[in-house]
């Protein structure tokens, strides 16, 4: 008998098998390609998505691709390998940073600001951890969120310490520890305390310590003045189009949210982060922990539930956005799966939609197709035929057309308020009266029809639909507040108008935001910069509140009997304006 030659049966059964496998697990990656090309190529023919898309599985990229014009002046297509602003994705990259110093014993999570920044404030920067920075729980109130900060503050530069200074210093909102409040301050401290701790600039410490290592070669800081290659113009739609972003100088988001990335290189970010090559296994157990409101440091983590039967999948996220551009990454540690989406014509809710369906995809789950958004459409034909015509044609297309276009509640509320700040009041209350009809179970039509009215002026109404949202949402604490000005607020006494003549002139709430005061026909008016004049009604002599917004005013006179400044208070939160003039 001659020996047996070539693979045994059992054992080629089990090539066989293996071949099979790897073959099904190619084609399934084809598969859901096609899928998700399908997909985002729908979303970009409905003007929801313009930018670059990479999803990868079992390790690797099984998609990427570009998407509409990474500049529309020149008609130069997206890619794979252009580079986007990344906004608060850079959150993640500042975390890191941290913790590596953490590991290297430089700094302590338990630290106090005040023992790495000298020149803090010292009765909130002995309060103030790391961790807190970190975990958005410091109590610092958000630089971006101050009235007017966008639209004055931003287009300027700033060195690193004179920011502090001015907007990283304010009184906290509540003890450290207490309540999540995210916090673009907190996290422009972390990189105060990086460049002090080690003696090098942010930028630097960020390519020496990750980029480089990585070989993230397409990554960041973002400089207006640099010449960067690839690098995406980023836009804004508006109802007559597209437009530029509006200008920000980037030293105003610094480590909150100033690089710039690719795709690609946020690719390799995933696999370092995987494979522990930027961090210790026990920093990554720190930084995917979650704290309050499931945030860890520089990440989201929570679990999301997918399809008919709600399967769990654990998910790790975070988001972006900064003029012209929103960004999401969506790590799948468990499943070593990945979805990174960087847009640059700002789109809102549409990125997130798209991750879902993209989500779905990969685990294998029924996905919605995106729609037409209603809201759009409807603008166009408020303007050219008034809001009676866009009524009747949101009621027959819903009725004809609902698979088609996008009746979901945030539509009405957009078109709302896109009329609301364009001063078309009454065909704004119009739209919102439509929402309330359309979704009489949701509290926020009624929170949004209730401050339309407030805006024109119809007390009673607007305080019977705040009332209404109240009942729908107990939690609505806007609602409370509003209700309070206008009935708690309203006034209590009558003010001889010759005082306003003491209140007239400019107070000074940050730097180049100013309120102006004045005195006219016998009513005190306000208007702050970039914004309309505004009726200011008495409660007493120094007390005052405005009708058009939830807001109050307190004017506070020196020892010499002589007004000094005027406190905002809004949003719960009380802002000193000195009197400049």
């Amino acid at each position: 008998m001659k020996p047996q030659t070539g693979i045994p049966g059992f054992t080629r059964l089990i090539f066989v098998l293996i071949g099979v496998f790897a073959f099904q697990s190619v084609v399934f990656a084809q598969n859901k390609s096609k899928q998700i090309d399908d997909l985002i190529s729908l979303y970009n023919k409905y003007d929801q998505f313009n930018g670059a898309a990479l999803v990868a599985e079992n390790g690797k990229v099984i998609y990427k691709k570009g998407f509409g014009l990474a500049n529309m002046e020149w008609n130069i297509p997206n890619e794979p390998d252009t580079r986007f602003r990344l906004g608060s994705i850079t959150k993640q990259f500042t975390a890191t940073l941290i913790l590596q110093l953490v590991e290297q014993g430089k700094l302590k999570l338990d630290g106090k600001v005040s023992d790495y920044l000298d020149g803090y404030r010292k009765d909130t920067g002995a309060k103030i951890t790391i961790h807190h920075l970190l975990s958005h729980t410091s109590g610092l109130p958000n630089y971006t969120a101050q009235p007017g900060f966008l639209e004055t503050v931003s287009r300027n530069p700033y060195a690193v310490e004179a920011f502090v200074r001015q907007f990283a210093s304010g009184d906290l909102e509540f003890e450290p520890g207490a309540k999540f409040n995210y916090s673009n301050s907190g996290y422009f401290l972390l990189g105060a305390i990086i460049e002090k701790v080690t003696g090098k600039s942010y930028e630097q410490v960020l390519k020496e310590n990750i980029f480089d290592p990585v070989g993230m070669k397409n990554t960041g800081y973002d400089h207006y003045d640099a010449i960067i290659g690839k690098r995406a113009a980023g836009y804004v739609k508006t109802p007559s189009g597209y437009r530029n972003a509006p200008y920000l100088d980037m030293t105003i988001p610094y480590a909150a949210g100033s690089l710039y990335s690719t795709v690609e290189d946020l690719f390799l970010w995933d696999q370092a982060l995987n494979e522990g090559k930027v961090l210790s296994a026990k920093s990554k157990e720190l930084m995917f922990k979650p704290n309050l409101e499931d945030y860890g440091y520089g990440f989201v983590i929570k679990n999301t539930s997918l399809g008919p039967n709600k399967l769990a999948v654990p998910i790790i996220q975070h988001n972006g956005g900064i003029n012209g551009f929103n960004t999401i990454i969506i790590r799948f540690v468990r499943d070593k799966r990945l979805i990174v989406l960087l847009n640059n014509a700002a789109q809102g809710r549409a990125l997130d939609k798209l991750a879902d369906g993209i989500t779905n995809i990969l685990y294998e789950q029924p996905y919605e197709p995106p729609k037409r958004s209603i809201a759009e459409l409807l603008l166009k034909t408020v303007e050219e035929k008034g809001v009676a015509a866009a009524i009747t044609q949101y009621r027959e297309l819903k009725t004809g057309k609902a698979n088609e276009y996008d009746f979901s509640e945030p539509e009405l509320n957009t078109l709302g308020y896109q009329l609301l700040r364009t001063k078309k009041v009454p065909e704004s209350i119009e739209i919102f009266k439509l929402n309330v009809e359309a979704y009489p179970q949701a509290f926020n039509p009624y929170d949004s029809l209730g401050e339309a009215y407030m805006v024109h002026g119809d007390k009673e109404l607007a305080i019977t639909n705040y009332k209404k949202s109240l009942e729908l949402n107990p939690q609505n604490t806007g609602a409370t507040r509003a209700i309070a000005s206008m009935t708690e607020a309203g006034p209590a006494v009558k003010v001889d108008p010759r005082i306003y003549e003491s209140y007239a002139g400019d107070y000074e709430l940050m730097p180049n935001f100013v309120i102006t005061v004045t005195s006219e026909g016998g009513k005190l008016m306000a208007q702050a910069t970039g914004q309309p004049k505004a009726e200011l009604f008495p409660t007493s002599e120094t007390e005052y509140f405005y009708k058009v917004v939830d807001a109050q005013v307190s004017f506070v006179k020196n020892e010499q009997g002589q007004v000094s400044q005027l406190i905002l208070h809004q949003n719960g939160r009380t802002m000193p304006a000195k009197k400049i003039r």
